[in-house]
């Protein structure tokens, strides 16, 4: 995509009276608004540490019930670290990961250049694996990672009890459990467990604190004092410990203000959305009903005359739809990932499908 047409897209997303997926594009000077909102701009930042940024690792600590949190500036690095002290601690170089995952997808095998770890697949089914699929992995592995919930199958989640059972599994093994809790802030209503009580299944946690919370970047990694102490010494050596970063500490902490608390609704409405989307000529809706907020959507057009459509629309109709389409395997298709945030919140079902009428008008057009 051109920077030309990137710039379009935003600027028409922004002009939206309506936005269907995701949240408004926000300017520079709205970003400077949320930092205020997360805590006094006459203190002192940090440097290096402290400030908002223990403030940060502090307040998550105690939302996830764990002995410590450390802030890093991305979640591939919090990552790199986890597996790595899992690596050091068991001796064991092999960690148990879907091919499906963030690491897989999109951290450039990060895991084995940086830190000489090597990847054993459970399974290649569309979901976390299994304990028996564990129980059967063809040698040790020295971590188990689990993704909560995993994005490219459509933002799945295992059960309480499947998630209990796959846990134990790998601790049978000797194995330390690593969630990828990138979007853990919003799984807490399927599983049907409070965020210290999933958390207490793992060894170690990642949670971001710009994919839900809106926040600007950043993540923590959390988990006990011994691992937390490795983690600060680590993520010098990874080039993270930057001399300030009180912009993205004030950011996540207004998230945590204004995001967390409302993420419950966003999955229940989710639910409706799904359905309204489902009912759409040709629609495909998956999972059905969504295990978070987000969900995946395929209808039966062509990526770049989804593309279009949706962006005329917003130009023309002030309505935002649904954006970054792709072509799907399925042929025929394209397919996208639908946010339902705070926005989402004045649709009803007859809403979404005068959208979808719409949207169908310019498609045919």
């Amino acid at each position: 995509m051109s920077d030309d047409l990137r710039l379009r897209r935003l600027t028409a997303m922004r002009g939206c009276d309506r936005l269907l997926s995701g949240n408004r594009p926000k300017t520079m000077r709205e970003r400077l608004a949320d930092i205020a909102a997360g805590g006094d701009l006459d203190a002192m930042p940090d440097f290096y540490d402290g400030g908002p940024v223990t403030e940060l690792e502090q307040r998550v600590a105690g939302l996830l019930g764990t002995e410590a949190a450390v802030f890093f500036p991305s979640g591939t690095m919090a990552q790199q670290v986890a597996l790595r002290f899992g690596a050091e601690r068991t001796g064991l170089s092999t960690v148990a990961l879907h091919p499906l995952s963030h690491l897989e997808m999109y951290e450039r095998h990060a895991y084995s250049q940086l830190s000489g770890l090597r990847a054993v697949t459970p399974t290649r089914e569309p979901r976390n694996p299994t304990a028996a699929e564990i129980d059967a992995l063809p040698e040790p592995v020295g971590s188990v990672l689990l993704e909560l919930p995993m994005r490219e199958a459509g933002f799945v989640l295992p059960t309480w009890d499947e998630l209990v059972d796959a846990t134990a599994a790998a601790r049978k093994l000797g194995a330390r459990v690593h969630f990828d809790g990138a979007r853990l802030w919003e799984s807490t209503t399927h599983l049907g467990r409070t965020l210290p009580e999933i958390t207490a299944l793992a060894d170690s946690v990642y949670v971001s604190f710009y994919k839900s919370l809106d926040g600007i970047s950043g993540a923590a990694l959390a988990g006990t004092e011994e691992m937390a102490a490795f983690a600060r010494a680590w993520r010098h050596r990874h080039g993270g410990q930057i001399f300030q970063t009180f912009p993205a500490a004030l950011s996540a902490l207004s998230g945590l203000d204004r995001e967390l608390p409302r993420l419950p609704e966003y999955v229940r409405h989710a639910r409706t959305i799904a359905d309204a989307l489902a009912a759409l000529p040709g629609a495909r809706v998956f999972p059905h009903p969504p295990h978070t907020h987000q969900f995946k959507l395929w209808l039966p057009y062509s990526a770049d005359a989804l593309s279009d459509a949706v962006l005329a629309l917003a130009e023309r109709e002030k309505i935002g739809f649904a954006a970054y389409w792709q072509d799907a395997d399925v042929p025929g298709y394209a397919v996208t990932e639908i946010t339902v945030a705070g926005p989402a919140l004045e649709w009803t079902a007859d809403d979404v499908a005068a959208a979808g009428w719409l949207l169908a008008q310019e498609l045919e057009s």
